[in-house]
């Protein structure tokens, strides 16, 4: 039994289809068909249950995939212990990152930690903080960048940097035009929202109960970019993080909406499964994002 047979069964458990699992490893779906059917008359067992529609996982396979992701870990780690004796980081990161951090923070971070660790590859899947959370949790990803608190027993959560989230508008909006807003001014509001499972729509949604506002109606968009382009129509008022918008503001095409000299904050933190191991490569990365508060 080969290790690569493990990874492409893991794989193909993960995915529950063939065709996908072959497009994320690079292989023809004959071949991964081909690495399974070997597996299954090896272990003398059947390990999937195929259909046109759908690739249901045995009793067997179910069993056999706990065990195999065991084996690829004790494989990865002593490959990576061969590799600490000689001082060499190498290996494979899959990062997992909300969409704030993922399209803000992380790029620059990666750039820097890319030239100190050339043989050091980085698979990056950006989302909202729910979706990085769970596949973090089922260990998909190894290390995740999320906003905001984390409840979740089944990973560790290491705060790493203050995120100030600001209410902004466009530079026509009548609250643009007040230098101090009250609070009961943002009544009746149209207000710019993230999805549901966005760690920055939990703190919108905690904002507008603390202050108990009527909320006039409500867009939805899925993305930074969306709320910003949606405010600058004059759509409505959202808040975001000031990361987010430090060009706009400086350029005058938002403007940020004083309520009351208060100043609201949330937490980016860094997540990981508990795994039984953590390489040298994993070890530094984190290290690098805990600096990267200092450059920003």
């Amino acid at each position: 039994m080969h290790i690569d047979h493990l990874k492409i069964f893991v794989t193909v458990v993960e995915l529950r289809h063939f065709s996908k699992a072959a497009k994320v490893l690079n292989l023809s779906q004959p071949n991964v068909s081909l690495h399974i059917r070997n597996l299954e008359s090896e272990l003398e067992t059947t390990l999937f249950i195929r259909s046109p529609k759908q690739v249901k996982v045995t009793a067997a396979g179910e069993m056999f995939y706990l065990k195999a992701k065991k084996i690829i870990a004790l494989y990865e780690e002593a490959k990576q212990e061969i590799a600490d004796q000689k001082h060499i980081v190498q290996g494979t990161i899959k990062i997992g990152a909300s969409f704030t951090i993922g399209e803000y923070i992380l790029p620059r971070v990666l750039a820097e930690y890319a030239k100190e660790h050339p043989q050091v590859n980085v698979e990056v899947m950006v989302g909202n903080t729910e979706e990085v959370i769970k596949k973090t949790r089922s260990n998909e990803l190894d290390i995740s960048l999320i906003e905001g608190e984390v409840s979740e027993q089944e990973v560790e959560a290491v705060p790493f940097m203050d995120d100030e989230m600001i209410i902004i508008a466009s530079s026509s909006h009548p609250l643009a035009q007040i230098r101090m807003v009250a609070p009961d001014l943002l009544h009746d509001q149209v207000w710019i929202l993230r999805e549901s499972g966005s760690g920055t729509r939990a703190f919108s949604n905690q904002l507008i109960q603390n202050l108990n506002l009527q909320v006039k109606r409500s867009f939805v968009f899925s993305s930074s970019q969306g709320i910003k382009e949606a405010v600058s129509a004059g759509l409505g008022i959202a808040m975001i993080s000031r990361l987010t918008v430090r060009k706009e503001l400086e350029l005058g095409e938002l403007k940020e909406i004083n309520i009351g000299n208060r100043k609201f904050t949330r937490k980016f933190s860094i997540i990981k499964g508990k795994h039984d191991f953590v390489s040298r490569a994993h070890d530094l990365f984190i290290e690098k994002m805990i600096q990267s508060n200092k450059q920003l």
